[in-house]
């Protein structure tokens, strides 16, 4: 993906996922590949599926925000967005309402 060859990483992502549909690291990538296409749906649903390890929480949580607003999914994408602030900082946090 970083140097232009989108096919050629789509390709490899499908490959990775149809071996293992809950390889939480390529499914935030791909996911990732299909929010940059505009394709928030197919991003939803891999992300659904996959393990997405702990690590990776946040990037998971921005893209199914973004995805969530794509489809113009407000609520759902504001409401997801404070749940992953809450497990991190506490609902207690005065910033994240």
């Amino acid at each position: 993906m970083r140097h232009g060859r989108r096919e050629r990483a789509r390709s490899l992502f499908e490959v990775l996922l149809e071996t293992d549909p809950r390889d939480g690291v390529a499914a935030v990538a791909y996911a990732d590949l299909l929010v940059s296409e505009g394709l928030a749906r197919e991003a939803l649903d891999v992300l659904r599926i996959a393990d997405v390890p702990p690590s990776l929480e946040h990037a998971e949580a921005v893209l199914e925000t973004r995805a969530l607003r794509m489809l113009g999914r407000k609520a759902d994408a504001d409401s997801r967005w404070r749940r992953y602030l809450e497990s991190r900082k506490g609902a207690s946090r005065q910033w994240i309402a």
